[in-house]
């Protein structure tokens, strides 16, 4: 059974970050979780995403704009992803347990599963982060090869070209594969998963509600052709957003990686700095990523503080960049989307060579 853990050593810089972090939320007499500025991006994104929906059924228009229509739907539930799933399947959508658990369900309505996914990302990913052999974020191999430690084959010389084509299937893989895979062998990569009777009635009767309103009534409202366009290009464009904002976060040249081995294996730092050398911001001065990607620019401050709301990671980051400065320990940062895209580009492209023992 294989079995990471991380030197604890007293956790001087966390105890130290805590502390600040908290003092922080103490002075300003804010709730961790979200407020206004949060509830108001659910009200403005749910009533978009119905009106394209309803309009894409019952309205009156030419191929294109329904082709263009497809593609912001599919933009705008991915911005209901990162906005309104993440924090609920953290819990720091409201102090409300009820709510967060009633708003993870939209990762349900995307297809996905909540509860596998809160195993998959809430536990392993922020656990063991870059890990290989037990995140399940960089366990694409043999498609992708997201880390040295992973088998090479030939086509990964080419990965950095196909690599985003993989990246527009994502939701169509939850949907299809991925999530079956899981459900049946109630497993995700090593960790075996234990489903409780109403978790079953939730994954049965949330792909069944999948399937009838993206598939059944808008089949029977348009036409086989132009669902299956439309579906398609609402979920590449779903896949390859979601797919992208979080391999910006970890796999690009700044970050670092861990490998899991048969037996128990100690990573000689406390978890906090693993999570800082192995994750990267992007694009922290643009208002608008920052709004659309639901605080996910921030990935420093999300995985040190997942139960944080979003909204407060723009004031938090300060404190994190200090602490880091204060133990002499790397702030990965990438000023651009752009410039971590490149960079993303370039360590797929090296991992993609051949490697000369």
């Amino acid at each position: 059974m294989t079995k990471v853990t991380f030197a604890h050593n007293g956790q001087p810089f966390y105890q130290s970050l805590k502390k600040s972090v908290d003092q922080y939320f103490a002075s300003s007499k804010l709730r961790k979780t979200g407020n206004i500025k949060l509830y108001a991006k659910a009200l403005i994104l749910f009533p978009i995403a119905f009106a394209i929906y309803i309009f894409l059924l019952t309205g009156t228009y030419n191929p294109w704009l329904g082709a263009g229509l497809s593609i912001l739907l599919g933009f705008t539930l991915v911005s209901i992803a990162f906005n309104v799933m993440h924090d609920a399947c953290h819990g720091s959508y409201s102090s409300k347990k009820w709510v967060n658990e009633l708003l993870s369900l939209t990762m349900n309505a995307l297809g996905s599963n909540a509860f596998i996914w809160k195993i998959k990302h809430n536990i392993l990913h922020h656990t063991y982060t870059n890990v290989d052999g037990l995140d399940d974020d960089i366990a694409k191999s043999p498609v992708l090869r997201h880390c040295e430690t992973q088998k090479w084959v030939p086509a990964h010389r080419y990965q950095h070209i196909y690599m985003f084509f993989i990246y527009s299937l994502s939701t169509i893989l939850w949907l299809m594969l991925t999530d079956w895979m899981k459900y049946f062998s109630r497993k995700i990569v090593v960790t075996e998963m234990k489903i409780s009777t109403k978790e079953h009635i939730i994954f049965w009767v949330s792909k069944l509600l999948y399937i009838f309103f993206y598939a059944v009534i808008p089949i029977m409202m348009v036409g086989f052709g132009p669902w299956i366009v439309g579906y398609l290009l609402m979920n590449l464009t779903m896949g390859l957003t979601i797919a992208v904002v979080f391999q910006l976060a970890h796999v690009v040249e700044k970050t670092t990686f861990e490998v899991a081995t048969e037996g128990n294996k100690l990573i000689n730092e406390e978890w906090a700095v693993h999570e800082i050398k192995t994750t990267a911001n992007f694009a922290p001065d643009n208002a608008f990523i920052n709004w659309y990607v639901g605080g996910l620019n921030y990935q420093v401050e999300h995985h040190l503080f997942p139960r944080v709301s979003h909204i407060h990671y723009p004031a938090i980051s300060k404190i994190v960049k200090e602490e880091c400065e204060k133990f002499n320990l790397p702030y990965n940062v990438y000023p651009k989307m752009t410039t971590a895209i490149a960079s993303h580009v370039r360590v797929m492209k090296r991992l993609g060579e051949k490697q000369v023992a």
